[in-house]
């Protein structure tokens, strides 16, 4: 059976009333501080990390760049019973922009032969580079990690509020049973 707590009263812990602890107010201003800096805070931290986030991924589409290269040697074929157009690695041949030669490893269609014409992806240095994400996939990233990261930050002044007021609610609670110690044993002797 549910106990009857009577109507819910807002701000009522900055409300005067005779019944009013000092630990009420205390509370009362942890709780307003926690979802403060929780909300706030986190909302902050996701938008601050969702720009840095696409200024660096359009700072990476805006340096990396396509570079013809030949296949030095051939890719591997498919082997028995693997799908049709099957990616693998093998060796690539290209010119950085000072004019040095430069080799290394990139995905292509398995089968492919050897002096086969690709382009890869470089750096300024002409160092090669994963292919930058477009515009949508960079602010998809980027919104995913901004809620990460607000979200985490978020959850760092919510637990240290839930933390005070367990600990005000536990001190709460002891000194309830002191006053009772205290207290309980005149109310035996007025009932007789």
């Amino acid at each position: 059976m549910a106990a009857f707590r009577g109507p819910k009263v807002w701000l009522w812990r900055w409300r005067r009333n005779p019944l009013r602890r000092r630990s009420d107010v205390l509370e009362a201003w942890i709780i307003l501080a926690a979802w403060g800096f929780t909300l706030l805070g986190g909302a902050v931290t996701g938008l601050v990390t969702v720009r840095a986030v696409e200024d660096a991924l359009a700072r990476e589409r805006a340096e990396s760049h396509t570079v013809p290269a030949r296949l030095i040697e051939d890719a591997p074929n498919a082997g028995a019973g693997e799908p049709a157009g099957r990616v693998v690695w093998t060796r690539v041949h290209w010119t950085a922009p000072d004019g040095t030669s430069c080799s290394g490893q990139v995905r292509v269609s398995a089968g492919t032969s050897a002096d086969t014409p690709v382009l890869v992806w470089t750096d300024p240095d002409g160092r090669l580079v994963t292919r930058p994400p477009t515009v949508a996939v960079a602010r998809l990233r980027a919104c995913l990690i901004g809620v990460f990261v607000g979200g985490g930050l978020a959850a760092v002044p919510f637990a240290a509020g839930r933390s005070l007021r367990g600990r005000l609610e536990r001190r709460r609670v002891d000194r309830w049973d002191e006053e009772w110690e205290r207290i309980g044993p005149l109310w035996g002797r007025m009932t007789s």
